[in-house]
């Protein structure tokens, strides 16, 4: 990957408690003010090509020698909804860096969270002050949690594995009524 093509983008983490960060990297028709130069905004759908066909990791401060958790092993789950980019991070404790990260984001010293990616399809208007960048399609590389956003409005926040077990088992025992009840899920 050429750095050239290599771009971030961030956002802020909540209320950090436990071994799950989660909450949205990106959100749809936010925007941004990159380097004083364009404003850059993201289309629904951009990413999921990349969710589809890519195993995006998470990382500390971009640093691709310390990686957190990655889609491939469970560790990270991304999905687009109508909002953004949600993710979803376990945490491990027993690593320097799962150590870290949890002390860091639960003292608040890290509350942010950014991505890394490369743009595939684009598209520019001329905007009152500074010209109107609408990402279409995007490569997604990496989800970090860093110092300072590009994008000020995405959330994050650390909960407990057990608080996320116990909310997937109400999700699926409504998922199944639904299901008993013929209720299709969209």
């Amino acid at each position: 990957m050429a750095c050239a093509d290599f771009e971030t983008r961030a956002s802020a983490l909540d209320n950090p408690k436990a071994n799950i960060i989660s909450g949205y990297a990106a959100t749809f028709h936010t925007e941004a003010v990159i380097a004083g130069e364009f404003v850059e905004k993201i289309q629904p759908g951009a990413f999921a090509r990349s969710l589809r066909e890519n195993d995006v990791v998470f990382l500390l401060h971009h640093d691709h020698g310390r990686v957190l958790g990655r889609m491939s092993n469970g560790t990270l789950k991304l999905a687009e909804d109508a909002k953004g980019l949600r993710y979803e991070l376990t945490v491990d404790p027993s690593t320097p860096d799962g150590q870290a990260i949890t002390g860091l984001v639960g003292r608040r010293d890290l509350k942010e969270c950014s991505f890394g990616f490369g743009v595939r399809a684009e598209t520019w208007v001329d905007g009152t002050s500074l010209p109107v960048r609408t990402l279409t399609e995007i490569t997604l590389y990496e989800v970090s949690i860093v110092t300072w956003p590009a994008y000020s409005n995405t959330s994050a926040a650390l909960r407990s594995l057990e608080a996320h077990r116990a909310s997937e088992i109400v999700r699926r025992k409504i998922e199944l009524d639904l299901k008993a009840r013929r209720i299709r899920l969209n």
